[in-house]
């Protein structure tokens, strides 16, 4: 159900079974996008009241769109996950009945050039989710080598981290780098011709989004909040669409169902485990074939579940 001719909420059926399960008055959807994840839920619950939160002003625009046939039931915020207590305070309510994060970029960012988060056109390298802070462009003007390798190799997994942080540095002494099509043209440069399905660049633009936007760093508190916060039986559900997003997900629902996640042999557990949670879906739960053949981006998703405790 797009809500606008390229946007399709991903694992859209598979997140209202989830959500709908423990029959929920209130959902707070606390990556609102454009909105298409709180429109299914809102026309499947006829007696639920959302929500919505993000913390981009042009996906809250377009949110308001989608839901308006739906406004007497909806409450939108601009605010990022991160602060989701305070904004359930402000909106004047409290224990939703299930919290979903959709994590990541959005079609919207994606497919606006300016915004720079895509590499498929040759625009200011911004990459920025809320419009304020250091742009990607700052973080590549400024960082160290050796901290380009460490985002490189921790954000974006890439293999020949050294290799494209050296290309960086010594093409920014050149010139600065502005903008998306001088960052791809040097790791092109640094790393050959595309193999397969994968640009080059790839891994380094969703590094530099990451550290960007410090997304990673927020999403074990986010989730710990919105467990505290669930009414009991309530259900949070997280859709992710790379391997750190999930490994983080998977170890913080661990931990608040009651699991250590320490490193092994450690002496004694550090990681302060709180049995807040039941795991409801061991393993993610993946988009079907005929989902991917109609959006290719959805073939990376996954979603996993889990439903606080009665007592």
């Amino acid at each position: 159900m797009p809500t606008t001719p390229r946007h399709r909420p991903v694992l859209c059926q598979e997140v209202v079974t989830a959500l709908a399960a423990p029959s929920p008055r209130l959902i707070v959807d606390a990556t609102l996008g454009l909105g298409g994840h709180a429109r299914a839920l809102l026309e499947a619950l006829p007696e639920l009241f959302l929500l919505g939160i993000d913390v981009d002003p042009d996906a809250l625009a377009q949110a308001r769109i989608t839901l308006a046939p739906f406004s007497s039931r909806t409450h939108l915020a601009l605010a990022s996950y991160s602060n989701l207590a305070s904004v359930l305070r402000e909106a004047g309510v409290s224990q939703p009945d299930g919290v979903l994060f959709d994590l990541g970029v959005s079609s919207l960012q994606l497919d606006s050039p300016e915004r720079g988060f895509s590499f498929r056109f040759d625009a200011p390298l911004d990459m920025r989710f809320s419009g304020r802070g250091m742009t990607a462009a700052d973080l590549v003007a400024t960082l160290s080598e050796e901290e380009l390798i460490r985002i490189l190799r921790d954000y974006g997994e890439e293999p020949r981290a050294r290799r494209v942080a050296r290309a960086i540095a010594s093409a920014r002494q050149r010139e600065p780098l502005r903008t998306t099509g001088q960052l791809r043209q040097v790791v092109a440069r640094a790393l050959g011709p595309r193999r397969g399905r994968t640009d080059p660049a790839t891994r380094t633009f969703q590094a530099l989004r990451i550290a960007t936007n410090r997304e990673l760093e927020g999403i074990p508190p986010a989730l710990a909040e919105a467990a505290r916060l669930l009414a009991p039986g309530g259900r949070l559900a997280a859709i992710t669409f790379h391997s750190l997003e999930d490994r983080l997900v998977k170890r913080t629902l661990k931990r608040l169902s009651g699991g250590c996640v320490c490193p092994p042999g450690t002496r004694g557990c550090a990681c302060n485990p709180q049995a807040l949670l039941d795991i409801v879906t061991r393993r993610p739960i993946r988009p079907a074939a005929a989902e991917v053949a109609a959006n290719p981006r959805a073939r990376s998703a996954g979603l996993r579940v889990a439903q606080r405790r009665e007592a």
